[in-house]
């Protein structure tokens, strides 16, 4: 695994989103997304939610890598067999942290989440990173049926950049990738 292309990957997600809340105008804030039930404030929390769960997502990999393999085999199945009511919540709590924070609590959250990323793999060992485990492919395109820390480490950027295409932004207000400047606004 190149750590270093995750750690550039990671710090271009965590520039294009506060780029994203800072140019944005709050009627393109408001604006539905495309192909989602969540205007783009939500659809951002969304995109942020990627890299927020990855701790439990770590923790449940180191969890199931000890446990003999059938054991997270049936897990994934039964999560599965769960996808419909993931996706509510999965709906709900994007639908409400896009409602309730406001940008600049976005972006520190942002800041804070990648930092910590950051920090836990630059600790990881290549042993480590080979360690994994069976997911729920129902729950997100990107999940595969087994998937290893190194790949789970690639899997917020992923998810970011493939709902960072559905946002209806103007044109106009969309940043250059890569940029880094203050967010205001509440």
């Amino acid at each position: 695994m190149d750590k270093q292309a995750v750690h550039d990957d990671m710090e271009r997600a965590r520039a294009t989103f506060r780029s994203l809340l800072e140019l944005a105008g709050d009627a393109d804030l408001r604006r539905k997304s495309n192909g989602t039930r969540w205007n783009n404030r939500q659809l951002l929390f969304h995109m942020l939610l990627g890299f927020l769960i990855m701790r439990a997502l770590l923790t449940l990999v180191r969890l199931f890598d000890r446990l003999p393999t059938g054991v997270g085999r049936a897990f994934a199945r039964l999560l599965n067999a769960a996808t419909k009511p993931f996706d509510a919540v999965n709906y709900a709590g994007a639908w409400l942290g896009g409602t309730t924070l406001g940008r600049r609590q976005m972006a520190a959250l942002c800041d804070r989440v990648i930092a910590k990323l950051h920090r836990r793999l630059d600790r990881e060992t290549d042993t480590e990173l080979a360690r994994g485990m069976h997911y729920p492919t129902r729950w997100d395109p990107f999940f595969q049926d087994f998937m290893t820390l190194a790949d789970l480490y690639r899997f917020p950027v992923q998810h970011f950049d493939f709902h960072r295409r559905q946002l209806t932004l103007d044109r106009r207000d969309r940043p250059l990738a890569g940029t880094d400047s203050d967010v205001t606004g509440g």
